[in-house]
């Protein structure tokens, strides 16, 4: 089992900035990523945004490249994801997800899922 617990959403201007927190507990995973959903979207519908693998290496989407940064404090087990110069269509529900395959990139290869944090960018 694997618990994951996301903090750190809100509501922020245009080019402003977050930072989002994913603390897990559990078995140790492979891969964390984070994923956000849009309203009228499914869950399978969620789109990557970035992942962190065991060896550090991280991906992004390319929507976020230069834009959102991921970084990870082992000793708390916790996953960061820094999001700046926010746009209005960075709004949506972001997910922290754990697989046990690394370099996952798509929503299915991810067994556990947090509730999520709400992301609001008004322009």
């Amino acid at each position: 089992q694997v618990q994951l617990v996301e903090s750190g959403g809100g509501l922020v201007h245009a080019g402003g900035s977050l930072r989002l927190s994913c603390a897990a507990s559990g078995r140790p995973v492979n891969t964390v990523g984070w994923f956000r959903q849009t309203p009228g979207k499914e869950r399978e519908e969620r789109e990557f945004v970035a992942s962190i693998n065991r060896d550090g290496s991280t991906s992004y989407a390319d929507s976020v490249k230069g834009q959102f940064t991921l970084s990870r404090d082992n000793s708390k087990n916790t996953v960061f994801l820094q999001m700046n110069s926010l746009k209005p269509e960075d709004t949506a529900i972001y997910f922290c997800a754990a697989a046990f395959v690394d370099y996952a990139l798509w929503a299915r290869e991810y067994q556990y899922w947090g509730q999520g944090t709400q992301v609001t960018v008004s322009s």
